[in-house]
């Protein structure tokens, strides 16, 4: 027996992505539920490093709608101050959010119209779904050094601080933005630090009086559809107030850099012989984009500093140009692996032909291939800039104006029959609908007391 209750929309958690579709939604008079199985921005709030900072400045890095309470425009808001930021933005419009409520299961109804969403909490007839569950869902740990060898390997998703971690010396893996500040934070504590480092892009962290972030924008790289080759991690942090990441001084404070992690064997672990070309590879992409900058300078008459030193990288650092290729983490003290290598999708609650043949979500700006199933959050949904705070805002607009206008054609009907209301199942119940002011109608009032905002925004 199916169950009674029932709404148009039904987005699957509420980080934000969730939180912006929602937003949208809601200045569409679209009745939706916001479902989480943990809470409100839970990922920032308890799913990083106690230290962790946004990677983007504040007037960068939010939703255009509502600035970040108590930090600067230039400043870097903890991960805390993201995690409160998210919650005080969906109450600012009464976000119909249920938290500890896990999706188990979509499915789509048969002989009749929507999905049925399992939860935990029971389940939901929706028309539409929302997968809004972002790209940090499943931390990937390649399982190539022996426990035995080192006992404790933790993902970066579990690491905390240094003293959550044994005595002894740190090997970490990946050398992206949170691998390159883990190791930093590790080696500012005394710890003996390798830091594993891979492919990657290694942008400044403003040049010219400007953040990396308005460098993006300006030169139209946010909004790329796909990326120019094989995706390689980015290294810059928002840390100390925002730094570029470079691996000589992370070698002159005292870091060790070795190449890619290959395997272990024979009490080792092997290092690939890739350093020096990633290292190069690295400053190469950071030396195209100053290039880049001071072309446009120049091509638009801009009064901006000149700063020749970002040009100059140095040499190498012994570790590099004479490359350690394999260590016996017993007899260097590595106590500890913190791999730092990403993470996958998971989408094995979603059981609807909404998946290629390798896989990943089929869509198109999120909307799937799979008619009333959408996707917001995932890297390049429909840019560069999808995966941020800011891109999913955009991205979210598009998905929400598409049900509204799948929404229009299932509420037609000839004139002399009327129109029909366009629900999964019966209609939506009071708990479901998106909330008005007190003492006022849906049809005369906003459907929240930001919506005058909501509305001019996305104009």
């Amino acid at each position: 027996m199916e169950a009674a209750e029932s709404t148009e929309v039904v987005i699957v958690g509420a980080g934000q992505s969730g939180i912006a579709a929602s937003a949208h939604l809601t200045r569409l008079r679209i009745p939706h539920l916001v479902l989480e199985k943990a809470d409100v921005a839970d990922r920032w709030r308890h799913g990083r490093w106690d230290s962790l900072v946004a990677n983007g400045p504040a007037w960068h890095d939010r939703f255009p709608t509502m600035e970040i309470p108590g930090v600067g425009p230039d400043e870097f808001a903890t991960k805390d101050q993201m995690a409160d930021y998210f919650g005080a933005f969906a109450r600012s419009f009464d976000a119909p959010v249920r938290t500890g409520v896990e999706v188990l299961a979509v499915t789509r109804r048969e002989s009749a119209p929507g999905f049925l969403v399992e939860t935990s909490a029971g389940t939901i007839v929706a028309g539409s779904v929302i997968a809004a569950t972002g790209p940090f869902q499943v931390p990937v740990a390649p399982r190539i050094i022996s426990e035995d060898l080192v006992p404790h390997q933790i993902h970066s998703a579990a690491y905390r601080n240094p003293h959550q971690l044994p005595e002894g010396g740190v090997l970490v893996v990946g050398a992206g933005s949170s691998g390159a500040q883990i190791a930093e934070e590790l080696r500012a504590s005394g710890r003996q630090v390798h830091l594993s480092v891979g492919p990657h892009d290694r942008p400044p962290r403003s040049y010219r009086d400007r953040d990396f972030v308005w460098w993006l924008g300006a030169l139209g790289k946010w909004d790329a559809t796909a990326p120019d080759s094989d995706h390689v991690t980015i290294a810059v942090s928002g840390a100390r107030g925002g730094h570029t990441v470079d691996f000589r001084e992370l070698a002159a404070a005292g870091i060790t850099l070795v190449g890619r992690t290959e395997a272990s064997q024979d009490g080792t672990i092997r290092f690939a012989d890739d350093l020096r070309r990633n290292i190069t590879a690295g400053d190469a992409n950071l030396l195209e984009l100053l290039e880049e900058a001071d072309a446009y300078v120049e091509a638009n008459g801009l009064n901006l500093p000149e700063e020749p030193e970002a040009h100059e990288l140095g040499d190498l650092p012994a570790c590099v140009t004479d490359p350690v290729r394999s260590i016996d983490p017993r007899a260097a003290g590595i106590t500890s692996i913190i791999w730092a290598t990403g993470y996958a999708q998971d989408f094995t609650w979603l059981h609807v032909d909404a998946f290629d043949a390798t896989g990943r979500p089929a869509h198109l700006r999120g909307v799937s291939t799979e008619s009333g199933i959408y996707f917001l959050g995932l890297p390049w949904l429909s840019r560069r800039g999808s995966s941020f705070i800011w891109g999913t805002w955009h991205d979210a607009m598009h998905v929400a104006d598409h049900i509204a206008t799948r929404r229009r054609y299932a509420q037609y009907a000839p004139a002399e029959q009327g129109a029909s209301t366009p629900t999964a199942g019966s209609a939506p119940s009071a708990a479901s609908r998106p909330s008005t002011p007190a003492g006022t109608s849906a049809e005369s009032s906003p459907t929240a007391p930001d919506q005058d905002i909501l509305e001019e925004i996305t104009r």
